[in-house]
């Protein structure tokens, strides 16, 4: 395996190590996590403030200008499109496709990241179609080969992240839970440690049965083969990526094949992680909302942008001359183009399609085949985005119907329950009089409990078309 070494919060493999999960790492061998001392104490946190996605200190590669931020107002708003779009999720992607896409480009609200990547990735149903699946593999203890190789990892993951800070809290079991339920779900893949990061993303936005079947959807559907035995998977992935950075820059092309420079040595954390261990949060988090929505074409973009931006002129490669220079400024990207405003412009304008991948996948399986022979890792096909999982396993409407998060149950009051039964017959008996202003209004002493007076009839809110009176059963707290 190609010889790479930990970077930042970022991680590659070493020499004669692989991802696979036996004794080898993602981070440094037992590197110690934020104030472990403290942590066992309970007061970890006690004199550093977290930022707005729970890192201690400040997110991974966060700068001021790494971030966009978006006006309240205009969150409240988005908050509304997408709840409306969850209530209806199967129109939404059967008959307004373009408008999801476009929102997820946009990025989704914080608030509701975590429910909308369950439903993009096709997670919901999964658990839907497989009720207490994930409670039954909880309970079992797990394969000692896998337990053992996954507890060592616990602590590497995003460790100064408050879900992740301290050794055995809730964030680590959670953790632990998910990844010990996959090597049970799939034995014959068992546990890569390229996984962990990937859950632990997850974890930061869903509880753990949520996150569990988030997991099985990338590793199934998204990103199939990226983690057997072997990484054969994203070997073809490399050189795909190389084929397609001929297209978009051919400076940057050459210079990686004059120095005999194998992708594996650059793209596999990127790829196997998504681009979380590498990149500023606010850009990961955008990027995710992208690749549950479109796919892997959104993670081949991403790598194509960083080459071309890092390699792409004869100006920047003057400094890079040999292999050795050129892994070390792969390795340190320049913030501004890791920036979340430009690195999402330069993602949505470069045009690399689905059809391109498919395209260059052919060809370098069959190049593939030449040389090496037939893959030993047999991987059912690769979904390209949402859509594409929702066509292949079309859901029920029990499927995606949400689950309250609270549910306040409201019992009539026995003494007005026959009464209100009698008024309201009357009332379809009779003729409605012309409108006026207290005609709807209840008297005080029939409302049921809990239940507000009514608006007036020419109140703005009364005419607005997000009511807060409305009869959809709204899960967001």
């Amino acid at each position: 395996m190609a010889k790479t070494k930990l970077q930042g919060n970022g991680v590659q493999p070493e020499d004669g190590r692989s991802f696979r999960g036996t004794t080898e790492s993602l981070a440094e061998p037992e590197s110690p996590s934020l104030g472990s001392q403290t942590e066992l104490n309970g007061s970890a946190n006690s004199e550093r403030q977290t930022d707005k996605y729970g890192f201690i200190g400040g997110a991974q590669q966060f700068s001021e200008d790494s971030t966009e931020e978006i006006p309240p107002e205009v969150l409240r708003q988005r908050e509304v499109k997408w709840l409306e779009m969850l209530n209806s999720w199967d129109k939404w992607m059967s008959k307004k496709h373009k408008k999801v896409k476009l929102r997820c480009q946009k990025g989704v609200p914080p608030s509701l990241r975590g429910r909308v990547w369950l439903y993009l990735c096709g997670g919901k149903v999964k658990k839907e179609q497989n009720k207490d699946r994930f409670k039954e593999l909880d309970s079992q203890s797990g394969d000692p080969k896998w337990v053992d190789v996954i507890e060592k990892d616990l602590h590497r993951q995003f460790p100064f992240h408050e879900m992740f800070v301290a050794r055995g809290g809730h964030g680590q079991q959670d953790l632990f839970r998910v990844l010990k339920a996959y090597t049970l779900y799939r034995p014959e893949e068992g546990y890569c440690q390229a996984q962990a990061p990937i859950a632990a993303v997850l974890l930061m936005h869903m509880p753990a049965e949520e996150a569990f079947w988030s997991l099985v959807q990338i590793c199934e559907k998204y990103l199939p083969g990226y983690y057997s035995a072997g990484l054969e998977a994203i070997q073809l992935d490399g050189e795909i990526l190389f084929a397609l950075l001929k297209r978009v820059s051919s400076v940057a092309h050459r210079h990686l094949k004059k120095y005999k420079i194998d992708p594996i040595l650059y793209m596999t954390e990127w790829f196997m992680c998504v681009f979380s261990r590498t990149l500023p949060w606010s850009s990961v988090l955008r990027i995710w909302d992208m690749f549950f929505c479109e796919g892997v074409k959104i993670v081949f973009r991403v790598g194509l942008v960083l080459l071309k931006c890092m390699l792409g002129s004869q100006e920047k490669l003057k400094a890079c001359q040999g292999q050795y220079e050129t892994m070390e400024l792969l390795r340190a990207i320049e913030p501004r183009y890791m920036q979340e405003g430009f690195l999402i412009t330069e993602i949505m304008e470069l045009s690399i399609s689905e059809r391109d991948i498919e395209k260059e996948h052919l060809a370098q399986l069959r190049l593939w085949k030449e040389s090496r022979g037939d893959l030993h890792c047999k991987s059912p096909p690769r979904m390209h985005g949402a859509r594409a999982i929702m066509a292949a396993e079309p859901p029920s409407k029990q499927d995606l119907k949400q689950t309250p998060t609270i549910t306040v149950d409201v019992f009539p009051n026995p003494k007005t329950s026959e009464e209100d039964k009698k008024k309201k017959k009357d009332r379809k008996n009779t003729k409605s009089p012309p409108e006026t202003v207290n005609q709807h209004l209840l008297p005080h002493d029939n409302l049921l409990p809990g239940q507000l007076q009514p608006a007036l009839k020419d109140t703005p809110l009364q005419g607005s078309s997000q009511s807060l009176s409305s009869g959809e059963h709204d899960t967001y707290l």
